[in-house]
Parts: C-alpha cells; sequence; structure tokens
C-alpha cells in the first residue's frame, strides 16, 4: 500500500471516530493523534533500518509536541485513530492492528526488563477507554471494547466487553447475529451480596433502636 493511501485511511478514520471533524484541511492542522501517527511513520522506518539515535530523537520530539509518546519499534496497522491523545503511552513491542481507537491516557505498557515481546498485541477494530492500562506481553481479540480505566493484565478473546481493576470480561458479543452474552460477573455480584447484607444489618439496627428498654 502506497504512503499516500495509507494516510488517506488515517484521514477517513478520524471522520469515522469522530464527529467534530469537519473537513480534511482541520485534521491535517489540528488533530494531534493524526500528527503522532504520521511522526511515527518516519521513526518507525528510520528504526527498521537500523539507524542509531534518530529514532529515539524523532519519538521525543512527536512527545513534545503531541503529548504522545509511540515508541520507534512499536507496529501500527492502518485506519490508526487516537482521539484527545493526551498522555498516550505505546511500547516498544507493541503491535496495534487495523482501524484501532485509542482514546486519551491509555497506556500499551511492558512488565519485563527483558528484550522480548513485553507490550500488547491489539487485534483489528479494538477500542480502549479513557485511562485504561494494557499491561503486558497480553492479546486483545479484535472487535474488542476496554473501559475507562481498565487495568488489563490477560488476553482477552475477540468481540469482548472489558471493564474493571483488575479488567474482566462481562459480555461477548456475537459477530454473526449482532447478539450480546451477558457473563457473569463474580466480583459485582459479591459486591451487590455485601450492599444486600449491610442493608439486612441496619434494618435490624434500626428496629431494634426503636424497641423500648
Amino acid at each position: 500500500m502506497s504512503l499516500i493511501t495509507s494516510i488517506k485511511k488515517d484521514i477517513r478514520a478520524v471522520f469515522e471516530h469522530d464527529p467534530a471533524a469537519t473537513s480534511t484541511i482541520e485534521i491535517l492542522l489540528a488533530y494531534p493523534g493524526f500528527h503522532a501517527r504520521q511522526w511515527h511513520r518516519l521513526a518507525h522506518t528510520l528504526f527498521r533500518w537500523h539507524i542509531p539515535v534518530l529514532p529515539r530523537l524523532i519519538s521525543h520530539l512527536n512527545r513534545f509536541f503531541t503529548g504522545i509518546e509511540i515508541h520507534p519499534g512499536a507496529k501500527i496497522g492502518e485506519g490508526f485513530f487516537i482521539d484527545h491523545g493526551m498522555g498516550v503511552v505505546i511500547g516498544e513491542t507493541s503491535e496495534i492492528g487495523d482501524n484501532v481507537t485509542l482514546y486519551q491516557g491509555v497506556t500499551l505498557g511492558g512488565t519485563s526488563h527483558q528484550r522480548t515481546k513485553r507490550h500488547p498485541t491489539l487485534g483489528n477494530k479494538v477500542v480502549v477507554g479513557v485511562g485504561a492500562q494494557l499491561i503486558g506481553a497480553i492479546t486483545i481479540g479484535e472487535n474488542t471494547k476496554v473501559g475507562a480505566g481498565s487495568v488489563v493484565v490477560n488476553s482477552v478473546p475477540a468481540n469482548a466487553t472489558v471493564v474493571g481493576v483488575p479488567g474482566r470480561v462481562v459480555a461477548i458479543r456475537n459477530p454473526d447475529t449482532d447478539t450480546i452474552e451477558r457473563l457473569p460477573d463474580p466480583v459485582w455480584e459479591k459486591l451487590e451480596a455485601i450492599e444486600k447484607r449491610v442493608a439486612e444489618m441496619e434494618k435490624r439496627l434500626a428496629v431494634g433502636e426503636r424497641k423500648p428498654r
């Protein structure tokens, strides 16, 4: 695929995911997520050519101007979109599929000091909400949605919805029928049981206080 075609896909991704986008000129001039993606193209190319220092310098300038840090080694697919990207961090061995959307404050982080695969792999059409943290060499299946503020440390199947700390799968969508299967959430069920128990105890205490001594 030519560079121009790839950049056009990035522009189209902005229009598809951000209703505030009004024109191509606006995207070219005023969308830091789009700018960060283009800076990374250059840095990643130089990184693959084993050029020393310069790719990291470009990455550093990218962070300075956009607030988005993408290691030159990260692999990013087509149609990538970062919305309100301040604070996004993408680690060296991260792999991102096509048509992926990240919101501000997302981290694709690592847990190892070894020079191995240590950052997440995101499948196609993954959406990661505000402030979510994806940590380690995990795989996020295609069409998965990660809720805002989630901390995901284990791999997630395709078509899932993940929420919470630590992140847990609460629903899986069937792409053929577009139906959603809600999965049991043990943590939420435990919290509900505790809430119910506390409410019962409060009622008993209230009754006891009303009884004449």
